[in-house]
């Protein structure tokens, strides 16, 4: 079976996870938190979001999360905006990575972020304009890539056309979502299947939650299709508050046991990957979900 030699890895944690957590998690807390992750090596920590305060109040610190964190040379620290006037608050930061956010599905767009498809394309490609005249890498997610909450099943070929408009519009990389955990490996092939149509898997990464158990099994159907870099969530934090039922994200140490135990390379250390999950689990009100987190604790006992 052929596997890449290396693949990237991309927390989500420090937003995605702790965005719909009702702990008071502070500033400095957050701080420590990605400093933690910068520690074990992982290659890529979403730190924030850029979003409203009064929808997402656990992200309302993000400005001062990213003016506080040790930045590392070879790590790279993105935060999500979802319009200009998002973006202009990240500069602020010294941000040279962001990430935007579409739907393949209709009513998902319209609940999630209040625009249409088309709308929320226009405004991403104010961002990418500004962004390109400032040399900001800008990153596209693409949430409801393999089932919508509200409308059921999405068509796998407008996954791939618009896979492919992120990208005409500037975006590097675009990561096809599994926002609330129904996709199985089956489907993974075949919405990759679609995406490699309109553009090239190197262009693609991957985010799955966890809803069904099957998050582990889609990113081996990933590899196997030619995917090399993947989203995870340190502990398993995170969910979806748009999307009734969603667990939290593929667990970033999961993840990188798996990987490594392939033989496939990460640069992140599992053991200080673990400190950085023991550090959140001891901030919020509820156990990770992540198996591994779970094994480790429990052979310390």
């Amino acid at each position: 079976m052929r596997m890449p030699s290396q693949v990237t890895v991309v927390d989500v944690g420090p937003r995605d996870g702790l965005q719909n957590e009702q702990a008071n998690i502070t500033t400095a807390q957050k701080v420590t938190f990605v400093n933690l992750l910068s520690e074990a090596g992982v290659p890529v920590i979403e730190a924030g979001a850029f979003v409203s305060p009064k929808w997402v109040p656990q992200m309302a610190d993000t400005a001062e999360v990213l003016m506080d964190i040790d930045r590392r040379p070879d790590t790279r620290y993105p935060a999500l905006v979802p319009n200009l006037r998002g973006f202009q608050r990240a500069l602020a930061t010294g941000v040279r990575d962001i990430a935007v956010l579409a739907a393949a599905s209709e009513t998902f767009s319209r609940r999630n972020i209040n625009q249409s498809i088309d709308e929320s394309l226009a405004t991403i490609k104010e961002v990418c304009d500004r962004a390109a005249t400032l040399d900001v890498r800008v990153r596209g997610y693409l949430s409801t890539g393999f089932g919508c909450p509200y409308e059921g099943d999405v068509d796998s070929s407008r996954v791939g056309a618009l896979t492919k408009a992120l990208l005409d519009l500037g975006v590097y990389e675009v990561a096809i979502s599994d926002t609330i955990g129904v996709a199985h490996p089956g489907q993974v092939w075949k919405v990759l299947d679609a995406v490699s149509s309109h553009a090239p898997l190197s262009k693609v990464a991957l985010h799955f939650h966890d809803t069904r158990g099957t998050a582990l099994a889609n990113v081996l159907a990933g590899l196997q299709a030619g995917v090399t870099t993947f989203d995870a969530s340190c502990g398993g934090l995170g969910g979806c508050p748009y999307a009734p039922g969603a667990a939290g994200n593929l667990a970033t140490e999961d993840l990188v046991y798996m990987l490594h135990g392939l033989d496939i390379g990460t640069g992140i250390d599992l053991d200080k990957l673990l400190a950085a999950s023991t550090f959140a689990s001891n901030r919020i009100n509820h156990p990770l979900p992540s198996r591994f987190f779970q094994a480790s604790r429990a052979s310390r006992r």
